[in-house]
């Protein structure tokens, strides 16, 4: 059982989310502000956050800023507000996914769904096979244990992140468009999904290149895509 921790000021919201997770079979604990939520992640095992943007005290950016210190949870943000900028905002402090409110509680459900199976399977109960390893320079995976290094240094990526890149690495050299990439790491169709992609796609040059203005790896080809630019070993 995946235990699912929800944290918003207003109860009425935590009481509706969890009537439905837990109809779904997940064990859900519930915060009222960010720093009930940081306590709980202290003594709890959780698989995915749901947090509100908009809290008294520590609100939600604060919240999943400090969470991202330490953990990759998946973290799925709640917000009243629905311009672009807001959802950028949202993926750029480290979230995996944002809905706006009111929403529909079965989407959410599906959401939660969609990013445990896929936390799931990066591998924390996987079993060990070391011959799934890529390599491209001194970009290197080991998908069985969900690790990343760049010249030997560990770097530490989401689940979203991780699934991007892994995709771009087993296909060095292949342009990906935009809906490509979300297609195949959401399961889902591609709509306005520009925005949702290139913010990840800078999360990840800022964490494997030296210089993510002129990346060694991860390049844009303008008006198609991106890539993983094939290196000489």
């Amino acid at each position: 059982m995946q235990t699912i921790l929800v944290c918003d000021d207003d109860k009425q919201i935590v009481e509706a989310i969890d009537i439905y997770l837990t109809g779904e079979g997940f064990q859900v604990i519930k915060a009222y502000d960010g720093y009930e939520a940081l306590e709980l992640l202290e003594v709890n095992q959780v698989d995915l956050m749901i947090i509100d943007v908009m809290m008294p005290g520590l609100d939600g950016i604060r919240t999943t800023l400090k969470v991202r210190e330490n953990s990759s949870i998946p973290i799925i943000i709640l917000s009243a507000k629905s311009e672009d900028n807001d959802k950028i905002l949202g993926l750029n402090i480290g979230a995996d996914d944002y809905i706006t409110k009111p929403f529909n509680p079965l989407e959410l459900v599906a959401r939660v769904k969609s990013h445990i199976r896929r936390y799931t399977q990066l591998g924390n109960l996987s079993q060990q096979n070391v011959e799934n390893v890529y390599k491209c320079g001194g970009l290197l995976i080991h998908d069985d244990n969900k690790e990343v290094f760049v010249d030997g240094d560990p770097i530490k990526l989401t689940p979203i992140e991780y699934n991007i890149l892994l995709l771009l690495v087993k296909n060095a050299g292949k342009v990906f468009s935009i809906d490509e990439i979300y297609e195949q790491i959401w399961n889902e169709e591609a709509i306005g999904a520009d925005n949702t992609v290139a913010v990840h796609i800078r999360h990840i040059r800022e964490k494997i290149e030296i210089n993510p203005r002129e990346p060694r790896y991860l390049k844009v080809v303008w008006g198609v895509g991106y890539k993983i630019e094939k290196q000489q070993e």
